[in-house]
């Protein structure tokens, strides 16, 4: 595969929609963990807003993340340069693999984390979800640790996703950045 889950593609960069879920998600993903951070530190009047928020993005993220997967699964994407080292491509695909694992188990984990504690789970506009698994303290426990866990390596594949796109980007220039870009950028050598 010349990247993750397309076993073809003819085309060099992105479709419009992909790449605009990829930077509408890319700044609702960082919110989520700024976010997130916020209600961990702080026991003022803006826990309940925040919570409010992080419930409503996470599953409008969530919902996302679906579409993004049938673009990406119908439209492909655009191949990895030819001259990409072997260890650098692997590291591609599982990378964007674990990004794609993520955005699907976090807020899946959220939502039967607030289940497992019986608390509903109300969306701006009050919108109420149905649980996902039965109230158990134990489960809650564990579901709310796996959760804030999971955020710190999201947050870490986040930051090795940003890096390798510089790195494509500034070093190797290869197109791999401007396949994604918001907008068309020249590169200085042609991708093979």
């Amino acid at each position: 595969m010349s990247r993750t889950m397309t076993p073809t593609a003819s085309h060099d960069r992105f479709s419009g929609a992909q790449r605009l879920l990829h930077w509408t998600m890319a700044a609702g993903i960082v919110a989520m963990l700024f976010i997130g951070v916020g209600m961990l530190s702080t026991v003022a009047p803006s826990y309940v807003p925040l919570v409010a928020t992080h419930k409503t993005l996470g599953v409008a993220l969530f919902a996302l993340v679906l579409v993004r997967l049938v673009l990406r699964l119908v439209l492909g994407a655009p191949p990895l340069p030819a001259s990409l080292p072997p260890l650098m491509r692997l590291g591609a695909v599982l990378s964007h693999w674990g990004l794609y694992g993520l955005m699907i188990v976090m807020p899946l984990l959220g939502w039967a984390m607030l289940s497992a504690a019986d608390y509903p789970v109300v969306l701006f506009g009050n919108i109420r979800l149905p649980p996902i698994v039965p109230q158990s303290d134990s489960l809650h426990t564990l579901l709310w640790a796996a959760h804030r866990w999971l955020a710190f390596a999201f947050f870490a594949l986040i930051l090795l996703h940003v890096a390798a796109a510089l790195f494509h980007a500034l070093v190797r220039r290869d197109g791999v950045f401007e396949a994604m870009s918001p907008l068309p950028l020249q590169t200085t050598e042609r991708k093979e």
